[in-house]
């Protein structure tokens, strides 16, 4: 989810600044429509390009925002000048380029000292690096508005990207089950741009029914590799032998590798299962309703009871997906998943080592998981 922070400060400069580029783009264009006079006519903004391939054009482009922000206004109206889509305030060779520096060390300057009266300074960018001098200038002085993409290795983006798009969905009238939001929050990851396109598509499809179901979504939303292999889990878990055999061929003609599928979709599905059974079982945790209640009583047990558990690139518990098996772990017998994980090694070691077809070798174990 895109967080929004906004600082005010000088009221004639704005800064829509963030890594996630829908958003930014977004909020900068309605900012621009809003702050534009509309008695000035075509004289009322000035955009100036901001998306460069060489240092010598950032050095351009912040020179021609110095010099339009220095002209006065036609007729003594105002204007907006707009810096769009900056892509030379990171971490680049662009952006360390001497010119380029030096150009921003004046553009500061006018910032600090103020320019013409009735003019307003706009500026959008992408990626911006906060170590930079000029970003320190830019932000004492605008009011800036910073939406950053949510990182999906971090912990907690799936309850953040859930809340957006609950928040999105509102406004269309939309309403997901919780099967439905799940798969919309994995599939869509948290990229308002893309949350935003699957949910124009959903509510063009819609009439009066405003349901979102997970079919209807399997339907609508392209099911990417990590969809399919989300779906996977999610059908073993539910104990659709069917839906799981179908969704192991599926990966298969994707070219995805019986090992990948083994220990990518299959082997996380029956751990997370064995692990949920056994905290529920070890703590008296109830069924959880949805993930993130599951998530709420995790946090509440001791750190020795959850050091076992799988980990995200950031070091904490991987919850959320031990929220899904959690709602599913009373289908199986703890008995049952520590024969299905047996079941998984000794399918790996024959995938590596034997002739044998790998699409029977994975139903077999698809099959022994779901006690069929």
């Amino acid at each position: 989810m895109a967080k929004a922070k906004t600082k005010t400060a000088t009221a004639n400069i704005h800064a829509v600044l963030g890594s996630d580029e829908a958003e930014v783009k977004r909020v900068a264009a309605e900012l621009a429509s809003n702050l534009t006079p509309p008695a000035a006519g075509d004289f009322g903004l000035e955009i100036i390009d901001g998306t460069v391939d060489y240092a010598d054009q950032a050095e351009a482009r912040i020179r021609s925002t110095i010099e339009a922000l220095q002209t006065l206004p036609f007729f003594g109206s105002e204007k907006v000048v707009w810096l769009k889509n900056v892509n030379f305030l990171g971490d680049d060779q662009k952006a360390r380029s001497e010119a380029v520096l030096s150009a921003l060390e004046e553009f500061s300057e006018l910032i600090n000292n103020g320019f013409g009266e009735g003019v307003t300074l706009l500026i959008s960018a992408i990626d911006v690096d906060k170590r930079r001098s000029f970003y320190k200038a830019l932000t004492k002085q605008a009011e800036v508005h910073v939406f950053d993409r949510l990182d999906s290795g971090r912990s907690g983006w799936e309850e953040s990207a859930a809340e957006l798009v609950q928040q999105r969905a509102k406004k269309r009238k939309l309403q997901f089950d919780e099967d439905g939001l799940d798969l919309f929050v994995l599939l869509t990851g948290g990229d308002t741009g893309q949350i935003d396109n699957e949910l124009e598509k959903i509510d063009t499809f819609l009439e009066k029914d405003r349901r979102v179901s997970a079919e209807l979504i399997r339907d609508l939303v392209p099911l990417s590799r990590a969809g399919v292999i989300f779906e996977l889990g999610n059908a073993l878990a539910a104990k659709n032998l069917e839906l799981s055999l179908k969704l192991v061929r599926r990966l298969l003609d994707q070219g995805e590798s019986a090992v990948g599928i083994l220990l990518v979709a299959i082997v996380p599905t029956i751990r997370n299962l064995l692990l949920a059974k056994d905290l529920m079982e070890r703590y008296r945790l109830p069924r959880p309703h949805s993930p993130f209640q599951f998530i709420s009583a995790i946090n509440r047990l001791p750190g020795n009871a959850t050091d076992h558990l799988p980990r995200k690139k950031d070091g904490s518990v991987n919850a959320y997906a031990l929220g899904i098996a959690a709602q599913q772990a009373a289908r199986f017998e703890t008995g049952q998943l520590i024969e299905a994980m047996r079941a998984c090694l000794a399918a790996n070691v024959q995938l590596v080592t034997t002739q044998l077809d790998h699409e029977l070798i994975l139903t077999e174990v698809v099959v022994k998981l779901l006690g069929h």
